[in-house]
């Protein structure tokens, strides 16, 4: 048995059912699973634990979630003929640079972007690749490499694009597969990775990219497969009004009438972005479970528009955070995409906002909720021992301590979190990544990124 103390901890917030927040406390965990998380002196918890964290002056919150990512998008982010551009425009410029991707880059753009994420305290990550040219050999074995070296808690999906733009859609020929290959190769990589078992470190989401580059019998037939298989189901939906006017003008419904015709409703669900839904489609989302994840800073730089998401909370819509692609983000962070999502809404809605404890729950229960885990995202007996750790003594946080809940999206927290912890094992601390070498990954990443750049030209 493998144990952990984290001890004389100043506040721990855990989003639990209650809210709890317990001042000069203790967690203790067994086997990477919480045991105890309360007040250090109203239990009697081991004090002889394998590892023991002095947590004095620290604020501990439970780990992030990033419920949707393209990790691969590393390599082409801060293009300077990219960065005024909006989403199909956007697509179609860079699936030039996609039909280029290869097992290195999945690799070595997976460990910058998770990397990135772990920094932030960020414990389990959703990747939405759906870019496979030539087959996307060694795809996800290569970003599963990566996840294991980091130490990192995550869902890939085998994404997939079949519609290509001499069919109506928009990728180029080189990227899209047959609905044939695509769940030849969907069934491969869930029978092959995914762990359903509870505490998984890996896990495996079917997710065809979008209605504009997927066709309907490919969402039919990935929903059926999934559900034959038991895993969860991943598309974008909602992000442009262009989309909208793609699905009006080609199926002649609007793209959530379009997905209910395919059987793209239900708990195991859920879509990136969904900004552009009315109110009898916030309905229908509510009444089937169906999640969304919300991606503010992407949304804001590629002026897609800003999501319902006060509305989806107030009617029990599943709501997670994510900062989608790194070259529609430019980063990985989601300790900034809570606070920009947090003044986004305030900007929009006032004092109807979220709060910012409402973000903070959305960037850990929400993305727990909208991954189907019920193991992560908040710190409680029996629950991940997934957290990161804040300094309470660094000058950023001097007069914002009044209410730990709030603090990291109404103030914020610059730079990396003190120590990042998965599964009880410490995978950064200091600034530092754990299981890699920081500077000799960043020179090999950045080889490899030049020669993925001299491809396009």
């Amino acid at each position: 048995m493998r144990s952990l103390l984290v001890k004389n901890a100043h506040t721990i917030v855990t989003c639990d059912d209650f809210d709890s927040v317990f001042t000069n406390a203790d967690l203790y965990a067994e086997d990477g699973v919480i045991v105890h998380v309360g007040a250090t002196r109203t239990h009697a918890i081991p004090q002889d634990a394998d590892t023991v964290i002095d947590a004095t002056d620290q604020i501990i919150y439970p780990g992030l979630v990033n419920a949707h990512h393209h990790m691969c998008q590393t390599f082409t982010r801060n293009l300077p003929q990219m960065q005024n551009l909006e989403l199909f425009h956007w697509l179609t410029s860079l699936y030039e640079y996609w039909e280029n991707l290869d097992a290195e880059v999945m690799y070595y753009a997976s460990l910058v972007a998770m990397g990135e994420l772990i920094k932030s305290g960020c414990t389990t990550c959703f990747d939405h690749n759906y870019a496979f040219p030539c087959g996307g050999k060694g795809f996800l074995e290569a970003e599963f490499n990566a996840a294991s070296q980091l130490g990192e808690r995550v869902a890939l999906a085998r994404g997939s694009m079949s519609l290509s733009r001499k069919n109506g859609g928009l990728p180029p020929e080189s990227l899209v597969q047959t609905t044939e290959e695509i769940l030849e190769d969907s069934r491969r990589c869930v029978e092959q990775f995914h762990d359903p078992s509870r505490f998984s470190m890996r896990q495996v989401v079917i997710a065809p990219c979008a209605p504009f580059n997927v066709t309907a019998d490919l969402m039919k037939e990935s929903a059926a497969l999934a559900r034959s298989l038991n895993v969860r189901l991943h598309t974008h939906l909602a992000e442009t009004i262009d989309e909208e006017r793609y699905a009006l003008e080609h199926v002649g419904m609007r793209p959530l009438a379009y997905m209910k015709s395919l059987g793209w409703l239900g708990e195991d669900v859920w879509f990136a972005h969904g900004i552009h839904f009315n109110d009898d489609e916030l309905d229908l989302l509510a009444d089937t479970g169906t999640g969304v994840v919300h991606c503010p800073i992407s949304n804001m730089k590629l002026s897609s528009g800003i999501a319902r998401i006060t509305e989806m909370i107030q009617l029990g819509i599943p709501v997670g955070l994510g900062v989608d692609g790194s070259s529609s983000n430019d980063g990985s962070n989601l300790l900034e995409e809570m606070r920009v999502g947090y003044l986004l809404h305030r900007l929009k809605e006032s004092d109807h906002a979220p709060t910012g404890y409402d973000m903070l729950r959305i960037a850990t229960r929400g993305g727990a909720k909208v991954l189907g885990r019920n193991d992560i995202g908040r710190l409680e007996a029996g629950c991940a021992a997934d957290f990161f750790m804040i300094d309470m003594k660094r000058i950023e946080t001097v007069g914002a301590l009044a209410d730990p809940m709030a603090l990291l999206a109404t103030v914020g927290y610059r730079g990396a979190v003190d120590r990042t912890v998965v599964a009880g094992t410490t995978i950064m601390e200091h600034g530092r990544l754990c299981g890699i070498d920081e500077e000799e990954v960043a020179h090999k990443a950045n080889d490899c990124w030049r020669r993925f750049l001299k491809k396009h030209e």
